[in-house]
């Protein structure tokens, strides 16, 4: 008796997910190192090429979509998220990501946002937040600081700027994270933990735009400063940074602080698992210069899942309804219209 050898799969590269079109951002532009980086990912996942699906709303990060070998939907301003959900309920075996930018997502877009993480459907989020609106020519967007002078606000932005991380965990948001543009091994591992989270899952990138706004971040993450300046979260670790570790985030009360050469007992361990939230609330309020910026995982919980909750009541009515279109049609209470 002869069995038949399977022919075993080739395993996916990042080449495999590489599209033939041009790719076309600015030069020296961060979307091309978040390009790189998600591409990298995806053959660690053990997922078939045409089980990703890439949704994106309206922006320079938008174009996403045409440089993945993958299938994907370039959607209307601010909608993604609503399209990504539709993909996911209706195609449960799909992992589908979102790309979105902070204009995109937090202006007109800011409900369907909050929505997604709130019914913790199972889509992961990328945030590109270079806190202006770089395709249509640098108008200050919802993450710009006060006093930023744009088309849109000559005389500088009076508008208190919009903290994606808050707003997420406020949302109730499962997994969310922060990473930069200039460091793709720490891009790597952040987006891995996104794919692997089952529920909503947001990613905010810090990145600079090259063209309108080329220094919002780097202050803190510039290669010269960022060992002084981020706070790398990792699970179960100490809460410490500097480039001799000799800072150290302490609990004050009910308020945190940084505190220089703190001994190991009263520096605060990071938990992401924390149910509450309350610790991860606390960190996404860090901003510079008067605390570090924290990057790495926030929080990752488990909550039920949107689409498995909405799929079981589709199969439930399915059951109750007649199988027969004209009993269907006249069923529950009729009138007739004369």
């Amino acid at each position: 008796m002869t069995t038949a050898t399977e022919t075993p799969t080739p395993a996916l590269t990042r080449k495999d997910f590489a599209s033939p079109v041009a790719i076309r951002w600015c030069p020296g532009c961060g979307d091309y190192s978040i390009l790189t980086a998600v591409q990298g990912v995806l053959p660690t996942l053990g997922i078939p090429k045409e089980k990703f699906v890439f949704v994106s709303g309206i922006g320079c990060s938008s174009r996403f979509p045409y440089y993945m070998n993958t299938y994907g939907f370039h959607t209307i301003h601010g909608r993604a998220p609503a399209v990504a959900t539709g993909v996911k309920v209706a195609n449960p075996d799909l992992q589908v990501w979102v790309i979105t930018g902070d204009g995109d997502s937090l202006s007109i877009g800011g409900n369907h946002f909050i929505h997604a993480l709130r019914r913790n459907v199972d889509l992961k989020i990328i945030l590109f937040n270079n806190r202006i609106y770089g395709l249509t020519k640098g108008q200050y967007s919802p993450t710009s600081a006060v006093g930023t002078v744009s088309p849109s606000t000559p005389f500088g932005s009076v508008d208190l700027p919009l903290s994606p991380l808050s707003l997420a965990l406020g949302a109730e948001a499962s997994f969310v994270a922060r990473t930069s543009d200039n460091d793709v091994k720490h891009m790597t591992e952040v987006f891995q933990a996104a794919a692997a989270h089952k529920g909503s899952a947001l990613v905010e990138v810090m990145q600079n735009c090259v063209i309108f706004a080329d220094d919002v971040h780097e202050p803190y993450y510039g290669r010269n400063t960022k060992q002084d300046t981020l706070l790398y979260l990792k699970h179960g670790e100490p809460m410490r940074f500097g480039k001799e570790h000799e800072k150290g985030i302490v609990l004050n009360g009910l308020n945190m602080a940084t505190k220089v050469n703190p001994s190991d007992g009263e520096v605060l361990v990071h938990d992401e698992k924390e149910t509450s939230g309350n610790l991860a609330f606390m960190l996404s309020r860090f901003a510079y210069p008067d605390f570090p910026v924290p990057v790495g995982v926030f929080r990752s919980v488990q909550r039920p899942l949107f689409h498995e909750a909405a799929r079981q009541q589709v199969d439930t009515a399915k059951q109750k309804t007649p199988p027969d279109l004209g009993k269907l049609f006249n069923s529950g209470s009729t009138w007739v219209v004369e």
